[in-house]
């Protein structure tokens, strides 16, 4: 996955800066003023629409209200084994935590990894131990909002090596998206681009 995500970024980028710099450069033979200018605007165009302007909001609106992960949290309360449960049942591997009672209030995040590295390798209790005790708290949690572009999304979680990211705004968490999500999302981006770059060779700009 790691590998392929890093293969959109770079050959997105790629592709895109030639058909550019082809469209602005053009054929010496046909380098009238009029048509410079009329190729630079062109072109100007093209960036216009450019790569990377789906926003996480977007993808959220896409997968629909059942599915835009707004109910995947738990709170600090909650038992360890509680939260995995959940965690099975939908197919996640985090939780956001919250306070108790106070369901916006976000306090940090429990994932599969904070179960394995101190639940089961410490030889703990997972029904006993509260997932406030081994959440990671909020001062290091990676969230992004529905205005963050999806690459910029997932940029961040392949440097922190994470699958789930919460969705945040000024009232609390209001949806979670996953690496799958976000690397469809760029997927589809560039694909919707390079149907745009190609009608603009083609002439039907």
């Amino acid at each position: 996955m790691q590998g392929g995500v890093q293969a959109i970024f770079s050959h997105g980028n790629v592709f895109k800066n030639a058909v550019l710099r082809h469209i602005r450069v053009g054929p010496t033979a046909v380098g009238s003023l009029m048509f410079a200018r009329r190729e630079s605007t062109s072109a100007a165009r093209i960036e216009e629409h450019g790569f990377e302007s789906t926003t996480i909001s977007d993808v959220l609106t896409a997968k629909g209200k059942k599915q835009d992960g707004s109910w995947l949290w738990c709170t600090t309360d909650d038992s360890v084994y509680d939260a995995v449960k959940s965690m099975t049942q939908h197919n996640v591997g985090a939780l956001v935590v919250v306070k108790p009672g106070e369901h916006k209030s976000v306090a940090g995040i429990i994932t599969e990894r904070d179960y394995l590295r101190k639940i089961i390798v410490q030889g703990r209790s997972s029904k006993s131990t509260k997932v406030g005790d081994i959440m990671t708290e909020e001062n290091k949690l990676i969230t992004v909002t529905p205005e963050t572009k999806v690459l910029k999304a997932m940029q961040l979680m392949t440097d922190n090596r994470i699958r789930h990211i919460p969705v945040i705004n000024d009232s609390g968490m209001i949806g979670m998206v996953s690496i799958g999500d976000v690397v469809r999302a760029v997927v589809s981006e560039h694909r919707e681009e390079l149907n745009r770059l190609n009608a603009f060779i083609q002439g039907g700009y």
